[in-house]
């Protein structure tokens, strides 16, 4: 009995603390490393950082293109994406609802491809759209690519908040005579595209800080602006302008350019979870009051 008792308490208060012990070092570690990024790059924000070109192989000059060659990649990344996930999502909770079989095969696929890395992504991109179709680096490749890989995150998402739809809705949709095709306008896409938007903001912050994928098809380090067509166009963006600045450890002033690259990325990104947390957040609030 006292060994029991002990294995209990054990269980009962020391996996709470292990599990709080593993939180706190996870939230110290990001805070450490937010805090060197904004030390060593914060000296690099001023206007001309972010409206300038960059000159001098990127050791001196802005990173404007950097910037607006990202922004297209995530506009891009979304157009690929929510169509995939809408048609997705729906089949999951609607046409496949008979099918428990069907259903798991849907979870587990999207469960695998999120699981993928990213460079295989960069791989296929690189096979499918340079090699076979010869576009050569190009902007719209990179978009496609990066869809293709946030379609788990936001297919999940969207598919668990179409789940959360009370039953009585769709009851009372049918008995009102509702078509099948009427109700997924009136009731399921209503509610479910909340899911959609807040999953959608989670991948586009994943996907502006990739580098692999858009490093075989999309990116290159210097010599793009605006793209003008789609077959070779590439742009600049930031992570990649990143790790090649990186990679020049000798002058300082690439070092420095780096730094100020990450931070710019890293409150990008965070801009875009924060979008993501507030939308979830409100819709969670406004669901239950």
């Amino acid at each position: 009995m006292t060994y029991t008792r002990t294995f209990r308490n054990l269980v009962k208060y020391g996996v709470p603390a292990v599990c709080w012990a593993a939180g706190l070092i996870a939230v110290l570690l990001i805070l450490a490393l937010l805090s060197v990024i904004f030390l060593k790059g914060y000296h690099s924000l001023e206007p001309g950082f972010v409206l300038e070109e960059s000159r001098e192989a990127g050791a001196s000059g802005g990173i404007r293109y950097q910037i607006i060659g990202t922004l297209i990649l995530v506009l891009t990344t979304a157009a690929a994406a929510i169509p995939v996930s809408l048609a997705i999502g729906i089949t999951r909770v609607s046409v496949l609802k008979h099918s428990s079989l069907l259903r798991h095969v849907v979870d587990g696929g999207l469960q695998m491809l999120n699981s993928m890395p990213s460079i295989l992504f960069g791989v296929l991109g690189f096979m499918l759209f340079t090699q076979h179709f010869g576009w050569g680096k190009s902007w719209l490749a990179g978009g496609i690519i990066l869809g293709l890989m946030i379609v788990p995150i936001v297919s999940l998402a969207f598919v668990n908040h179409l789940l959360s739809l009370p039953p009585n809705r769709l009851e009372a949709a049918y008995g009102l005579g509702l078509s099948p095709q009427q109700v997924l306008v009136s009731v399921w896409l209503p509610h479910g595209w909340p899911g959609l938007v807040s999953g959608l903001f989670l991948g586009l912050a994943r996907a502006m800080g990739e580098t692999a994928p858009i490093l075989f098809v999309a990116a290159v380090f210097s010599g793009a602006g605006m793209p003008l067509g789609i077959t070779d166009s590439p742009v600049l963006a930031l992570p990649y302008h990143i790790f090649v600045m990186a990679q020049d450890s000798f002058d300082s002033r690439a070092q420095a350019n780096a730094w100020g690259t990450a931070l710019v990325l890293v409150m990008l990104v965070l801009a875009f979870n924060g979008v993501a947390y507030t939308l979830r957040m409100k819709l969670h609030y406004g669901e239950h009051h």
